[in-house]
């Protein structure tokens, strides 16, 4: 439970932040920070989780102080002093599984730590404040969504308004149906007329524009011609120039001309090479650093099996010290073999001074490696700050990036919003000249009776006329 995915705040900051966000008048004035760490007040860390389980799951006061009704009990009136910090552990052990929190138990709320308490009030403050920053962000979809659903409902609106407004001008009334069949079959003349006139434009076009093809086809064989002259009188004048002698003030300034060129290209040309060998080296370095964190790895391990022998010697040293003590006690209980144990332990002291010579050696050796390593281990992490940066600085260019495609897409969004609000002006004016078209069509049709009708007359006349004649 060490490794956790929630940052561990300090006694001060967790003490404020119960003053100033979940705490209210006095409680968050009278509160201090030996009442919830070192020695803490069970009352007052009782009150913090109620008020948290207030804030984010609800949970009122009498909640923690009701006895369940599916439980049968024969006296409840013992269980009245216990039924709070009951409901409270109840509670909380629910609320801190979401808090990345598995090991609450009841001894956290009669006999509280110090650790114990700061993660979980860690874990709480930190499930506090991503559920606040969540819900913002809810509500403004919230929002949004609310925005979205009512420009929808009256875009519906007015689609149903549109489609009656359509539906009333395709339907015909009972009254102009006469009318309308008569507009129709005048009409179907009318066209009938128009398409034989077309016809016959039609074909005198075709003449016109068969007369234009041939006068086409000369103009161009002439113009391949003019082009093929053309071309041979510029060869001239090329053959002439590479005659003309150039003067050689010209040729200085052409000259140093191109060398002002060559230069900017060269320069440019360095510049490229740099760059290009710069990120050639940080990508290089980055195998180079891994295989010299595996050689550390493995000098470590090495390091490792030193200490292990020399914990072996120090070992055998001692097993030496002890055979030396035992070898005095003999030599006074023994007075007749003094020369010849004085010969053993002269030689297991020099034993003893080699192994001390090589303890030193080891260790001398052991301080060196230690040494080296370290020296070696600030050049990788020198190596790998400056990695670190050029990668700071990309991921900086990608940023900045980033946001110019996302003010591009703004500038895209508000450009389709004019777009569709031009639509919706277009629609209206193209719905007034539909009107209008209508209007006129109407009038049209009605000149169009009077003048059948006083044609009509006319010809009854004639026809009178002619039968009394």
């Amino acid at each position: 439970m060490e490794t956790m995915t929630f940052p561990r705040y300090s006694p001060d900051d967790i003490i404020s932040y119960l003053r100033s966000h979940i705490l209210e008048g006095a409680e968050a004035r009278n509160l201090v920070k030996g009442d919830v760490f070192g020695s803490p007040r069970l009352d007052i860390l009782h009150l913090i989780y109620l008020r948290i389980l207030q804030k984010v799951c609800g949970i009122r006061l009498e909640h923690a102080y009701m006895m369940p009704l599916n439980v049968d009990i024969m006296y409840p009136q013992i269980y009245e002093g216990f039924l709070p910090v009951c409901n409270l552990y109840i509670h909380m052990e629910r609320l801190l599984p979401m808090c990345r929190i598995s090991d609450f138990q009841i001894a956290d709320v009669l006999n509280p730590k110090t650790k114990r308490t700061v993660r979980f009030l860690s874990g709480i403050l930190n499930f506090v404040n991503f559920r606040e920053f969540r819900r913002e962000v809810y509500l403004e979809l919230q929002l949004s969504y609310k925005s979205a659903m009512e420009k929808s409902q009256h875009l519906e609106a007015v689609n149903r308004e549109a489609a009656l407004k359509l539906e009333k001008l395709n339907t015909v009334p009972v009254e102009h149906e006469a009318e309308i069949k008569q507009l129709t079959e005048s009409i179907r003349e009318l066209e009938q007329l128009l398409r034989q006139d077309y016809r016959r434009k039609q074909t005198a076009l075709q003449e016109v524009t068969s007369q234009k093809k041939t006068d086409i086809a000369e103009r161009t064989q002439k113009l391949n011609e003019c082009k093929v002259t053309m071309a041979t009188l510029e060869e001239e004048q090329e053959q002439l120039k590479s005659k003309i002698v150039e003067s050689p003030e010209e040729r200085k300034t052409c000259n140093e001309l191109m060398k002002e060129t060559i230069k900017k290209l060269k320069i440019s040309k360095q510049e490229v090479t740099e760059k290009y060998e710069r990120y050639r080296d940080a990508v290089e370095v980055l195998p180079s650093c891994q295989a010299e964190l595996q050689l550390y790895q493995k000098k470590m391990e090495l390091q490792g099996e030193n200490v292990e022998r020399l914990a072996s010697v120090s070992s055998e040293a001692r097993n030496l010290e002890d055979q030396v003590e035992s070898a005095q006690v003999e030599l006074k209980k023994a007075n007749t073999d003094e020369m010849s144990l004085k010969r053993a332990v002269t030689a297991k002291h020099e034993k003893l001074s080699t192994a001390e010579i090589q303890l030193q050696k080891m260790r001398e050796d052991i301080e060196k490696h230690k040494c080296t390593v370290l020296e070696h281990f600030n050049e990788v992490q020198e190596k790998r700050g400056a990695v670190y940066d050029k990668v700071m600085a990309i991921r900086k260019e990608i940023k900045q990036k980033k946001d110019k495609i996302e003010q591009l897409k703004d500038d895209a969004e508000e450009k389709a919003t004019k777009a569709k609000e031009i639509h919706l002006i277009l629609k209206a004016v193209l719905d007034k000249c539909h009107e209008s078209l209508l209007k006129a069509v109407k009038t049209s049709a009605a000149s169009r009776a009077e003048i059948i009708d006083e044609i009509r007359e006319g010809l009854l006349s004639i026809q009178s006329s002619a039968s009394s004649s």
